[in-house]
This record gives structure tokens, C-alpha cells and sequence, in this order.
């Protein structure tokens, strides 16, 4: 060993720099007082609240002009992610197939939800009129004026997809095609957080706006939409992800639960299921699922298999049409049904993606339902670390039915470390490998 060496190996070890806090809690924070005080202003000033509705009605605009561009890069580059995962063979097709099923039932559970409850009843929402609003708001008009206007989603989709199909074709040759998308989709997303630093004066508006032209009952209808939008994530966990993971593998999912109890605090700190991914995969290995198996369906898992945003988007959806007083019949429910399917597989990972695919499945299907949204927004982040953490369920449950499914489960070892007897080590979350 040269001195050099020795010197390095004999060096101390200097502490960690603190981490700085994700600046979208600084967003969270600044939504909430914005939802606060909108309600309040409407509360006291309801005619000052009913004046303010054109920041939201502006903050909309600018999800609409958004909405192709996201749902175009993320459906060509989901396509992609399609036809790599499927070439892993039996693990990566059995991962996709249960994916796109349990997606499909998760948003099911969000309509049925939905036409129960009725979320939104009475509220009587209406969108902001230039015409009538009266010569005052010539401001307002220009600067709405000055947003671009929205493309139609339909054939964006439509086009997203034979782009995908023809790129497979492709191979190789459609590789520089793809960065290409894939580097547009940076510059998007990067244009979606700075429409979110926006939310804060969209929220307040639209929540001032309707609590001024509603009073409690807007507020009322809200507390129902997000006590009942948590009541279905909790029992979808329990009682369907629960039930199908003791069916299969004769698992508990309270002991799973308690097993990822601190990914779930770090989870509801950050209101993201993307913080908790590195452990998850590290996790699923100790539990005894091989790493393969883990290396496929936890990734593929975060953009395909989004189980608390399904449910959110078709119970919003429904909420929105209620309170607009248009509600949507079964024929819209089903093709906002099929639509949420193929469009929810660009809702994870950044900020404000779900609301742009939310506005995205209304565009396609009722364009007069958009100007509601303003209240969802103020909501929003209220639901979404419900949405998170059955996100983050979800994945886990797949990864320890994909293991069982395909002999890749080391049954031992994981009643071992669901039982406590093996506990999960934290210095392997300072290796390299994760």
C-alpha cells in the first residue's frame, strides 16, 4: 500500500453537507395559505372573492397550453418503455399485463366512488365570462389573450402513439429520435414547475371565487371530495391490494406496511412516492425478492402502475362535472375511463403532471368542464399524499406478487423480515449500489 493510500484511508471522515429541502415544499406551504386565505377572503368579501376568479380562470389557460406537449412526450417515451420492458421476457410482460389491470380497476373504483357520493353536488360552479364581466376587465382580456391556446388532446394521443409504434419499428435507427423526444420532455416538465410556482395565485382566486358565490357549502364539498378520496385510497390498500397479496402469497399487508413505515413518513413529508424509490428497490431485496424482478417491476412500476392517481383523476373528473352542473353520462364516464388509461401512464414524477392529465381526459371529452378546475387546484395538494402513498403500496405489492408468480420469492426470508426478526440494515442505503 503506497503512502498515498495510507494517507487517503487514514484521512477522517467529514460529516455529510446537510441536505437543502426540495423547494416544491416551499410550493406545498405556499398552496395551502393560498387555499387559507381564498377561503377566508370569500368568506368575508364574498364579492371581492367572485372578483378574483379570473387568476384562476388564467392559471387554467395555462394547464391547457401545456396539456399536448406533456401528454405527447410522455406517451411516445411511455410506448418506448412498453416494448424494453416486454423484451425482459417473462418478468416484464407479467408486470405490464397486471400493471395495466389493476390500473384499469383502480380507476373503475374512482367513477364508482364518484357517482356515489356525488362530489361536488350543488356548488353550481361557472366559468369566467369576458363578455359580460364589463368593460373593467379590458386587462384581463388582454392578458388572458396573451396565453396560447390549447391544442386538441385527441389527436395529440392519436399522433403520440403511431409516433411510439413507428420509433419500435425503428430500432436502433429511432434511438436518436427518441433522446431527442426525451430531451423536449426535460424542457416541458421544466415549463410545468414554472407553471406551478403559479398555483398559489390560480388557488387563491379560484377558492375565493367560489367560496365567495357558495359560502360553506364550497368548503363542505371540498371536505367531502377529500375525506372520500382518502377513505377510498385506505380501503383500496387494505381490502384489495391486502386481500389479492394474502390470496397469492399468504402475506399480511399490515406486517408489509409496517415494514415500509419510515418510507411512508418520507413519503408524506415530501408528498412524492419518487423519494422513497431507492429504498423500495434496496427493500424489495432484503424481503427476499431477487434483485431482477425488482430491478424490473419497481421501476417500470413508477410510471405504469400509478394506483392512488387513477383513482384521483376519474373522483376529480366527476367532482368537476358535478359542480359545473353538467355531470357526464355513463357513455363520457367510459371513454374518460379509456382515455385515463392510456394518458395516466405520463402522471408520475413531476409536478403538476397529473393535473395536466386531469385537464387532458376533460378537454378530450367535455371542454366546457375545464374552467371548474381552478378548484381542484386548490385542493389538490391536499390529496396528494394519499395519491403518493398508494402509489408507493401499490408498487410494493406488485413487486412481492411478480416474485411469487414467477418462483423468484424466497417465502423464508420474507416472513423473516416482515416478522422483525431480520430487520432491514440502513448503512446498505449509503452504498453505491442504491
Amino acid at each position: 500500500m503506497t503512502a498515498g493510500t495510507t494517507a487517503v484511508d487514514e484521512r477522517p471522515s467529514q460529516p455529510a453537507p446537510p441536505k437543502k429541502k426540495d423547494r416544491t415544499h416551499w410550493l406545498y406551504i405556499m398552496v395551502i395559505a393560498a387555499v387559507v386565505l381564498g377561503a377566508a377572503v370569500g368568506l368575508i368579501a364574498p364579492e371581492v372573492g367572485k372578483d378574483l376568479k379570473p387568476l384562476g380562470t388564467m392559471f387554467i389557460a395555462l394547464i391547457k397550453m401545456i396539456i399536448a406537449p406533456v401528454i405527447f412526450c410522455t406517451i411516445v417515451l411511455g410506448v418506448g418503455s412498453i416494448a424494453k420492458a416486454a423484451t425482459v421476457g417473462k418478468v416484464g410482460g407479467l408486470a405490464l399485463g397486471y400493471f395495466m389491470v389493476m390500473s384499469t380497476f383502480a380507476l373503475a373504483i374512482g367513477l364508482v366512488v364518484g357517482n356515489i357520493i356525488h362530489p361536488g353536488e350543488g356548488l353550481q360552479l361557472q366559468p369566467y365570462d369576458a363578455a359580460s364581466a364589463g368593460e373593467e376587465n379590458a386587462t384581463v382580456d388582454f392578458l388572458l389573450g396573451m396565453i396560447p391556446g390549447d391544442i386538441p388532446v385527441l389527436p395529440t394521443l392519436v399522433l403520440a402513439l403511431l409516433v411510439g409504434f413507428a420509433l419500435q419499428q425503428m430500432g436502433e435507427g429511432g434511438a436518436p429520435v427518441l433522446g431527442a423526444i426525451r430531451n423536449i420532455q426535460a424542457v416541458v416538465f421544466r415549463l410545468m414547475m414554472m407553471i406551478m410556482w403559479i398555483a398559489p395565485i390560480g388557488a387563491f382566486g379560484a377558492i375565493a371565487a367560489v367560496v365567495g358565490a357558495t359560502g360553506w357549502a364550497a368548503i363542505g364539498s371540498m371536505a367531502v371530495l377529500m375525506g372520500a378520496f382518502y377513505a377510498t385510497c385506505a380501503l383500496f390498500i387494505v381490502v384489495v391490494l391486502g386481500g389479492l397479496l394474502k390470496m397469492v402469497t399468504g402475506i399480511s399487508i399490515f406486517k408489509l406496511l409496517r415494514y415500509l413505515a419510515r418510507e411512508y413518513l418520507l413519503i408524506f413529508s415530501t408528498s412524492s412516492s419518487e423519494s422513497a424509490l431507492p429504498r423500495l428497490i434496496a427493500k424489495m431485496e432484503h424481503a427476499g425478492v431477487s434483485k431482477p424482478v425488482v430491478g424490473i417491476t419497481v421501476p417500470t412500476g413508477y410510471s405504469f402502475n400509478l394506483d392512488g392517481t387513477a383513482i384521483y383523476l376519474t373522483m376529480a373528473a366527476l367532482f368537476v362535472s358535478t359542480a359545473m352542473g353538467m355531470p357526464m353520462n355513463l357513455g363520457e364516464q367510459i371513454g374518460l375511463l379509456v382515455f385515463m388509461i392510456i394518458a395516466s401512464k405520463g402522471a408520475a414524477g413531476v409536478t403538476g403532471a397529473g393535473l395536466a392529465t386531469l385537464a387532458a381526459g376533460l378537454q378530450a371529452h367535455r371542454p366546457d368542464l375545464l374552467d371548474g378546475m381552478g378548484v381542484i387546484v386548490g385542493i389538490d395538494k391536499f390529496m396528494s399524499e394519499a395519491r403518493a402513498l398508494t402509489n408507493f403500496t401499490g408498487n410494493a405489492v406488485a413487486t412481492l406478487l411478480i416474485g411469487k408468480w414467477t418462483g423468484e420469492l424466497d417465502r423464508a426470508q420474507t416472513e423473516e423480515v416482515l416478522s422483525g426478526r431480520r430487520p432491514f440494515d440502513e448503512a446498505t442505503m449509503e452504498t453505491v449500489g442504491h
